[in-house]
């Protein structure tokens, strides 16, 4: 007999912005030339928002990376009519630059509030934290979703996972969204069942995959 399928944690209002399956891009872990291939099949496969995270990148080419992005993006919605929200990961001149839909920054970089000032109404600013307490600054400082770490990665060696008790304590504290991040793929996204929180964000479990689409779309089978 054939298994219903499994039903997870995610919960869409499309009223807001769809956190649900979120893309974090990484150039070092597909062909150069695939890059923009990917994050379009990844779309088409059903991803909700994309994030530039190109850490080694200078100025000069994390700028001409999100241009490319961006104009990717702005195609596929004139053509589908579906708008994905396309953000730039720590750095925020680079966000101001291209006109983009937000940032998203660590504990490391600028404060929130500043941030949050700079970046002027309309747009949409995530943060990183790992304890309740960086969790309530946040919100309190404007902060309109938060990531924390679900699983350690090879994409992101540096941060610290938390415990699913954390995770639920930083979900019962805070009013707004939260994304899970880090190790993410269709063999831990099951253990996040139950949390209830707002989407997942994936890295290698679609940018390292020849067919993205098919994984995208694999990952949003997961997801109600």
């Amino acid at each position: 007999m054939t298994e219903e399928p499994a039903v997870y944690f995610v919960k869409k209002d499309k009223r807001k912005t769809d956190y649900s399956l979120y893309l974090v891009t990484d150039r070092s872990i597909c062909p150069p030339d695939q890059f923009l291939n990917r994050i379009e099949q990844a779309v088409e496969g059903g991803v909700t928002i994309v994030q530039l995270r190109e850490k080694d990148a200078s100025s000069l080419d994390f700028y001409n990376y999100a241009v490319e992005v961006s104009s990717l993006l702005k195609k596929m919605r004139s053509v589908s009519g579906r708008k994905v929200p396309f953000l730039i990961n720590d750095r925020l001149d680079i966000a101001l630059a291209v006109d983009c839909d937000g940032v998203h920054v660590g504990q490391d970089d600028l404060p929130v509030a500043v941030c949050k000032r700079l970046l002027g109404p309309g747009k949409i600013l995530g943060v990183s934290v790992g304890t309740v307490e960086e969790a309530l600054l946040a919100e309190r400082d404007g902060a309109d979703y938060l990531g924390v770490v679900a699983f350690q990665t090879g994409t992101k060696p540096e941060a610290s996972s938390v415990s699913l008790d954390v995770f639920r304590e930083i979900k019962a504290a805070v009013s707004i969204p939260i994304v899970a991040i880090g190790g993410i793929n269709l063999e831990t996204l099951p253990l996040l069942s139950g949390l209830e929180i707002d989407g997942v964000a994936v890295v290698s479990a679609i940018m390292g995959e020849e067919d993205a689409k098919g994984a995208a779309e694999k990952l949003n089978e997961l997801i109600i």
